[in-house]
C-alpha cells in the first residue's frame, strides 16, 4: 500500500491525490482480556490479573479475512486499531507479552492485505479495568498503594464486574471523579509536582509511569515499523486530568448520567475509609437534578493497602479526625495548573519523540480531555492530526434517539426541530475543524470516535428488527461529517458483540456488527446493524481538492465538487455502495469521463478539466 503523508488538511497518496479516510474503531472488546474472558459481566479476578492474554482481540486470526472483507465491502478504508497498555505489559513493569505483539502484527498485516490503513490507538477509559474502565495494568494501581480487591467496596471505583446485574447504564464514565482513576491520572501526568513524597523505585511517579507506558508503545512500533499501511499512532485515548487543575476539592462536577455526585474531597474521604452522604444526581436533558441522597461506604472500607499508603492524606490534602470524620485541609491543592499546556502536551511530545525514533514517518493523532472546549496545543515539529471525539451526547447517555430535540453540549441549551439539530451537529464538528485550522496549523481533522448505542429503547430493534431510528441517527452524523469534509472512524466494530452483552464492556452496545443480526453468512451485509446509515458514497481519492460533498439518502443523490489539480494523473475514485444503489446509478460530470464498476462498488472519474468540477449520482 502507498504510504500516506499529510499536506494541509488532507492525507495524500503517492500520486498526489487527496485521500478521504472513512473508517471504524476495531474493536470494543479489545478493552478486556480474551483469556480468561474479561468481559465485564463476569467477575473481576484481582488475584491473577498479571496472568491474562489479549491474543484474539479483536478476533482470532482465522476470522480476520471475513471481518476485513466485510469492512471493505462497506466502504471503509481505515482502522483505528485498539490495543491497551495492559495487553502489552500486564505481567509487570518491563515484562512484555511478546506473543501478543506477534499476534498484533499479524492483525495489521491482514489489514494491509485488504488495503486498510491503520493507526494505532493505545486505548484507555478511566485508567484501568480495576477502576471501572480499561487500559493500564493492575500493577500500576498496586504500585500506587491501592488494594485492588477493595476499590469498588470503598467507592474508589464503580465496576460492573462487582455490581452486575445492578449496574446503571454509562455510570462507568463517573469513575473519572472517583479516587482510583483521579489519583492515577494525577500521578501519571503530575506526580512529581502533586505527590513529591511518593516515588517508585526512587523515581517520581509521573516519570516512572510515563516511561513504562511509552516503552510499551515503542514495543508496538518496533513490531510494525516496516508495514506501510500503518500511518500513525494515537497519543492516548480520552486523557483525563484527574485532580489536576481542580479549583476546589469541595466542588461537585457536572456528571453525564445518574450516579452519586462526588466532590474530590468526597472521593478521598471514601477511599480513606470514611462513610460519606452524597447527593444522587440525574440528567434532565440540559440540567442535572438531585434526586436522592445516599450514604456511601457505611462499613468504612479502605481503598489503600493500609492507612499509611493514602497518598493524599500523606501530603496533607485532607485528614481524618479523632472521631473518624474527614477534614479538608488544602481545598485548592491542585489549582493553578493548566492541564493541556503543562502536562498533556509535554507528555505527547515525549511520546511522539519515542515513537518517531522508531518510525520517523509516523503521524501523531492527538486529542484533548473529553468534554472540554479548551484548545489543544500543537507539539513542536511533529506531523499531527486532530483526532478529537464527537458524540450526540443525549442519545449516547439516554439510549433514545428523537432527532427533533437535543441538547447542545457546548452551550447546554435545548435544540428543537430536526433541521436545527442537524445544524447543531454540523457546527459542533466545525468547531474541531476550526481548531485544526487556526490553533493547530491547518492540520487534518479526523473524528476519532462517534456513533450511537444500538440498544436504543431497551433493545427494541433486536425484538422487531426495525433499525430505522439508527439509520436516521447515523445519516445525520455522517451528514455533519460530509458538510465539514472531515475524516472519521466510527465507534465501533466488535466481532463478538451480542444483543445480550453488547460490546462485552460496561453494557456499551455501539457495534455496527453483531453475530446476533447475522442471518446469512454468505451475505456481506448480514450481521450489520443499520448498514444503510453508515454505508454511503464518499470520495476515496480525489485528483484535486474536495470543496463540497453531500449525500441525500432519501433521494439517493450524491454531489461532489473538486478543484482539479492538473499535476495529478490518476483518476478520482468514489465509493458506490450497492445497498444505496441496488438497481444501478446514473452519473453525470461537468467534464471528463466516468467508469462505473458496480461489482467493485467504485466510480472512476478521469480527465476532468482544470478548476472546479462536479460529479452527481442518482438512483436508477
Amino acid at each position: 500500500m502507498d504510504r500516506l503523508r499529510i499536506e494541509g488538511r488532507w492525507f495524500m497518496d503517492e500520486s498526489g491525490r487527496r485521500v478521504m479516510l472513512r473508517g471504524v474503531n476495531l474493536g470494543g472488546s479489545s478493552k478486556v482480556p480474551r483469556t480468561p474472558n474479561g468481559a465485564t459481566h463476569f467477575p473481576l479476578d484481582c488475584q491473577n490479573h498479571r496472568e491474562v492474554s489479549f491474543i484474539g482481540r479483536p478476533f482470532d486470526l482465522n476470522e480476520a479475512d471475513e471481518h476485513f472483507s466485510r469492512l471493505r465491502h462497506w466502504g471503509f478504508n481505515c482502522l483505528r486499531l485498539l490495543t491497551t497498555w495492559e495487553a502489552i505489559e500486564h505481567a509487570g513493569p518491563g515484562m512484555y507479552d511478546e506473543d501478543y505483539l506477534d499476534y498484533f502484527r499479524q492483525v495489521v498485516q491482514k489489514a494491509a492485505a485488504h488495503n486498510l490503513y491503520v493507526f494505532i490507538d493505545p486505548h484507555q477509559d478511566v485508567w484501568s479495568r480495576f477502576s471501572g474502565g480499561d487500559g493500564a495494568p493492575g500493577w500500576t494501581l498496586e504500585l500506587a498503594g491501592f488494594n485492588l480487591e477493595s476499590l469498588d467496596a470503598a467507592e474508589a471505583a464503580v465496576t460492573m464486574q462487582r455490581r452486575f446485574p445492578d449496574y446503571y447504564r454509562m455510570i462507568w464514565s463517573s469513575n473519572r471523579y472517583r479516587l482510583a482513576s483521579a489519583t492515577m491520572y494525577t500521578l501519571f501526568f503530575g506526580g512529581g509536582r502533586f505527590a513529591p513524597r511518593f516515588t517508585v523505585e526512587g523515581e517520581p511517579a509521573d516519570a516512572f509511569l510515563q516511561r513504562h507506558f511509552i516503552s510499551a508503545m515503542v514495543k508496538v512500533a518496533e513490531r510494525l515499523v516496516d508495514l506501510t499501511n500503518v500511518i500513525g499512532y494515537d497519543s492516548l485515548n480520552e486523557p483525563n486530568s484527574g485532580y489536576i487543575g481542580s479549583r476546589s476539592l469541595a466542588d461537585r462536577p457536572i456528571i453525564p448520567t445518574r450516579s452519586p455526585n462526588l466532590s474530590g474531597f468526597d472521593s478521598m474521604a471514601l477511599g480513606g475509609g470514611c462513610s460519606v452522604e452524597v447527593p444522587i444526581a440525574d440528567r434532565r436533558l440540559n440540567k442535572m437534578k438531585v434526586v436522592a441522597k445516599k450514604t456511601l461506604n457505611p462499613q468504612g472500607i479502605i481503598a489503600w493497602r493500609s492507612p499509611e499508603a493514602d497518598i493524599w492524606r500523606d501530603h496533607g490534602v485532607y485528614d481524618i479526625d479523632g472521631q473518624g470524620h474527614p477534614v479538608l485541609l488544602r481545598d485548592d491543592y491542585f489549582s493553578g495548573a493548566d492541564f493541556l499546556r503543562d502536562y498533556l502536551n509535554p507528555f505527547i511530545e515525549r511520546y511522539a519523540a519515542a515513537i518517531r525514533k522508531i518510525d520517523s514517518r509516523t503521524i501523531l493523532f492527538i486529542e484533548g480531555e473529553p468534554g472540554t472546549l479548551e484548545p489543544m496545543h500543537r507539539p513542536a515539529d511533529i506531523p499531527i492530526v486532530n483526532a478529537s471525539h464527537w458524540y450526540d451526547v443525549i442519545t449516547l447517555f439516554t439510549k433514545r434517539y428523537m432527532g427533533w430535540v437535543s441538547v447542545d453540549w457546548m452551550t447546554r441549551k435545548i435544540v428543537l426541530l430536526a433541521s436545527n439539530v442537524q445544524k447543531m451537529f454540523t457546527l459542533q464538528i466545525a468547531y474541531w475543524v476550526n481548531m485544526s485550522q487556526h490553533r493547530l496549523g491547518g492540520v487534518p481533522t479526523l473524528i476519532g470516535e462517534f456513533g450511537l448505542p444500538f440498544d436504543l429503547e431497551q433493545g427494541k430493534a433486536y425484538r422487531d428488527g426495525d433499525f430505522s431510528a439508527h439509520v436516521r441517527a447515523l445519516s445525520a452524523y455522517y451528514n455533519a461529517m460530509d458538510a465539514n469534509l472531515v475524516h472519521s472512524t466510527i465507534w465501533n466494530y466488535t466481532a463478538d458483540n451480542t444483543n445480550a452483552h453488547g460490546d462485552q464492556w460496561n453494557e456499551e452496545d455501539l457495534s455496527i456488527f453483531s453475530r446476533d443480526q447475522q442471518k446469512d453468512v454468505n451475505d456481506p451485509d448480514s450481521g450489520g446493524r443499520a448498514v444503510s446509515g453508515f454505508c454511503r458514497p464518499y470520495v476515496l481519492a480525489a485528483a484535486g481538492t474536495p470543496v463540497h460533498m453531500a449525500f441525500d439518502q432519501g433521494k439517493g443523490s450524491f454531489e461532489l465538487a473538486l478543484d482539479i489539480d492538473p499535476a495529478v494523473d490518476q483518476p478520482t475514485v468514489v465509493y458506490l455502495p450497492r445497498i444505496q444503489y441496488p438497481r444501478g446509478v446514473e452519473v453525470s460530470v461537468t467534464s471528463g469521463s466516468v467508469e462505473v464498476d458496480l461489482a467493485a462498488q467504485r466510480v472512476y472519474w478521469r480527465n476532468p478539466a482544470v478548476g472546479k468540477q462536479k460529479m452527481r449520482f442518482r438512483r436508477k
